[in-house]
């Protein structure tokens, strides 16, 4: 569950008193895991994958309680919040509301802060600054352009150095934050897996800062872009629009700004679903002026020698390869020569009646980390409902075959099913664990606008379910030793 979907008064989960309850709602039921999307500030669609940067925090994450009992905001700045929906993010509500009140934080750090906090404020500028100082002057003039990309900038507005300020701040404390959760959770035996996007976003601070390392004209626009062709999502392919790499160049840096990206999450996390990891064995070129990505053309990516040298960087890697689509042999040998788990889909298993499908937990081995669904399927509960043509009726009834199940409670029968296999990891979507149906799914891939936005409500996050979780894990042994 990503930290946007805690309950939470303001309109958006962040980083304050549910997302420790949440943590404790974990411990309580033996998990030791909890896996969230990535951290960074969403740009278009609000998606967690199209970020103004790779390494930089989401500011719609802090907690403005947390504020208030830092002293940065009055209690009475919290009272004027307008009445957020429950059950779902209204961006259009949530940003404008948390932007004043932590531009009001900020000015309150800065005239009041104690020499012993703005001391460790400049300690953490100085340790981030590979990343920190680019995005705070990368965010400073996307304020000064009114949010157009960047490369629609007016050239004669320069930094303002009170607004870069500010945007330092925001990390400083977005990360601060992130770090007393973080290690609240491993008091309490909960490793947090992040996860990296393969690709950035072309209005990001890693592309304005190095356009030197993607694929783009002389005005800075992609000359292609990356996406994934036809697949179970779509029949026309995904087309992403992040602007591709220049691997070539990337390999004579010694793939340092990868180093560092990948340095900077495992800061943050203990271990990272890399996303799309069949990219990095051959990538989908789409030409820039294909509407769909039917058009587009597979080229060889890094391979081995990328992942060479991320470990003579970071030593060992605590990575799961996302090695779903259009998976080659080429593709599963670069995985297993490096030893990283790979993934299973529950709701894959059941396109075909064929026993020797991979994602079958018969087929599975132990290093690989089953999912009932992911964020990009529907919840299972919606998966299950789905009778509406032969396709998904014949998926449902071989489901409920492999189960020996009648329905009644087809998604704890799922649940069951990933945590009784052999695979070492088990990894399911809260929906799941709340039994919510297909209103309740987080992102419905090739679409924009409605997604990323579902909550979990407050009277939802039951002791009973602990109490069930610890159960399951107790009887498939899967309870911390």
């Amino acid at each position: 569950m990503h930290p946007t979907s805690l309950p939470g008064e303001f309109g958006i989960g962040d980083l304050g008193v549910w997302a420790y309850r949440f943590a404790d709602f974990l411990s309580e039921g033996g998990q030791q895991l909890w896996q969230i999307l990535p951290l960074g500030p969403t740009g278009f669609g609000h998606s967690p994958y199209q970020t103004f940067s790779s390494m930089a925090g989401n500011p719609l994450l802090i907690s403005l309680q947390t504020l208030v009992d830092q002293g940065w905001l009055g209690a009475q700045d919290l009272r004027d919040a307008p009445g957020f929906p429950e059950g779902h993010v209204d961006f259009n509500a949530v940003i404008p509301f948390k932007k004043r009140l932590l531009r009001k934080a900020a000015a309150a750090f800065f005239r009041k802060s104690s020499n012993a906090i703005r001391n460790e404020f400049e300690r953490f500028c100085r340790e981030e600054s590979f990343w920190l100082e680019d995005f705070a002057a990368f965010a400073a003039l996307k304020e000064a352009n009114g949010e157009s990309p960047w490369t629609r900038w007016d050239p004669d507005k320069k930094v303002d150095v009170h607004e870069q300020r500010y945007e330092k701040f925001i990390q400083f404390e977005f990360f601060r934050q992130w770090k007393e959760l973080k290690l609240h959770c491993s008091r309490h035996g909960i490793q947090i897996i992040g996860d990296i996007p393969i690709f950035v976003s072309h209005d990001s601070a890693d592309v304005w800062t190095h356009p030197e390392l993607f694929d783009l004209d002389a005005q800075g626009n992609p000359n292609a872009v990356a996406g994934v062709p036809p697949d179970y999502f779509s029949q026309t392919g995904q087309r992403w629009g992040n602007p591709l790499y220049r691997w070539d160049v990337m390999e004579g840096q010694d793939y340092r700004w990868w180093i560092e990206r990948v340095r900077s999450v495992l800061k943050m996390v203990d271990l990272i679903r890399l996303d799309h990891f069949r990219g990095f064995e051959k990538f989908w070129r789409i030409p820039v002026d294909s509407e769909t990505a039917i058009a587009g053309s597979w080229v060889e990516g890094p391979g081995d020698r990328f992942f060479q040298a991320l470990r003579n960087a970071l030593g060992d890697l605590p990575l799961i390869a996302e090695d779903l689509g259009l998976i080659t042999p080429e593709v599963h040998a670069l995985r297993e020569r490096w030893g990283f788990p790979g993934m299973r889909i529950l709701q894959f298993a059941f396109a075909d009646d064929s026993p020797d499908h991979p994602y079958k937990p018969h087929n599975f081995i132990k290093n690989c980390v089953v999912y009932t669904g992911t964020h990009d399927n529907d919840t299972s509960a919606g998966w299950f409902a789905d009778i509406s043509d032969a396709q998904s009726r014949a998926r449902r009834n071989s489901a409920l075959l492999y189960m020996n199940s009648i329905g009644e409670n087809a998604v704890w029968d799922f649940i069951r099913l990933a945590l009784s296999s052999v695979a070492d990891t088990v990894i399911v979507p809260m929906q799941d664990v709340l039994g919510l149906g297909s209103a309740a799914r987080m992102n419905v891939p090739s679409t924009i606008g409605n997604n990323w936005q579902w909550r979990m409500q407050e009277d939802e996050l039951k002791p009973e379910l602990a109490k069930r979780l610890s159960g399951m894990n107790r009887l498939y042994g899967r309870l911390p030793r």
